[in-house]
Parts: structure tokens; sequence; C-alpha cells
């Protein structure tokens, strides 16, 4: 078990997720603005969450994703363990490389093992501890924040052609 770029961004997301799902279900965009992480990269990382039954999607508009199982439920380790691909053992290993392979196994079964105690909860309980401001309102989609002004509409000819042909009547 490692603690991977792609572990650390999905650890970020759902604490995101987790303080701001009380008004309902969260856009990947807002969640990408506010981490700074690419889009397509998060709907990558959610795709595999989705499929463990860490969060769930709600489609159309006012969509987006919600935890699938309460936070205290969830831990750090089955975030990492769904988002981080496994490692491989090699097939031709040497006495001396089983040796290493088994120290690696060891040391990722203890890291493993720390992350499970980890709960989403306890992080999310960290971060609104540190004076986190959540704002709970979603953004409002399809409407703008002040009125469209249309620009006027005139009758001038639109050229030197149309211009002649209006003395012409």
């Amino acid at each position: 078990m490692r603690m991977s770029t792609k572990g650390r961004f999905a650890v970020n997301a759902l604490i995101d997720l987790a303080l701001r799902e009380a008004a309902g279900p969260v856009a990947l965009a807002t969640v990408s603005a506010r981490q700074q992480v690419s889009l397509s990269y998060l709907e990558q990382l959610f795709s595999r969450l989705r499929r463990d039954g860490i969060v769930e999607s709600t489609r159309g508009p006012g969509g987006g994703y919600t935890l699938g199982r309460a936070t205290s439920e969830i831990s750090v380790a089955d975030i990492v363990s769904s988002v981080d691909d496994p490692l491989e053992s090699t097939e031709g290993e040497s006495a001396a490389d089983g040796l290493s392979q088994a120290l690696w196994q060891r040391l990722n079964a203890t890291m493993l093992q720390h992350m499970a105690g980890i709960s989403l909860q306890s992080l999310v309980d960290e971060q609104k501890a540190q004076g986190g401001v959540v704002d709970l309102k979603p953004a409002r989609r399809a409407i703008s924040p002040q009125p469209v002004v249309k620009p006027p509409r005139t009758t001038a000819p639109n050229s030197v052609f149309a211009f002649g042909r209006s003395f012409a009547r």
C-alpha cells in the first residue's frame, strides 16, 4: 500500500464532498475548482469510487456526487485501495528479491492497517476544527447573477447599397 497522488487527491476530494453534501449533490466541477485538480482526472477517480460504493452519482440538473456510506464507515484505506492500482509482484524473482518483496508486503500491510483506523469523519472533524469555511449554498446553475442586457436593435441600413436603396423609396 502506498500513498500515491491518486490517493491524496481522492482523500482531499472526499473531504471536500463530505463537508458540502448536506446541501445536496456536489458537482464535480466545483470540487475540481476548489481543489485545483483537473476535472477529467477527478472523473476517473470518482468512477472508481462509485464502482466500490464509496460515492453515488445523481444525473441531471442539480446533480453531482454524494457519499455512498456514512463518513464514519469510510476509511482512508477504503479510499486509497479504491483508486490505486494494486502492486504487482514479479514472476521471476531471485531469493534476495523474495526477501525484499516480503519486507515490502509487511510494510504495505502495516500502512494499510494504519489507514484503516482513520475514518473520513475524523478528517472532516479535523478540517472543521481548523476553521475551514464551508459554503453550503450550492452554486446556482443556469441563472445569471446579473440581468442579460440585449444590444439595441437598429433599423439603419447596414451597407452602402442599402443606404442608397433607402433614398430610392
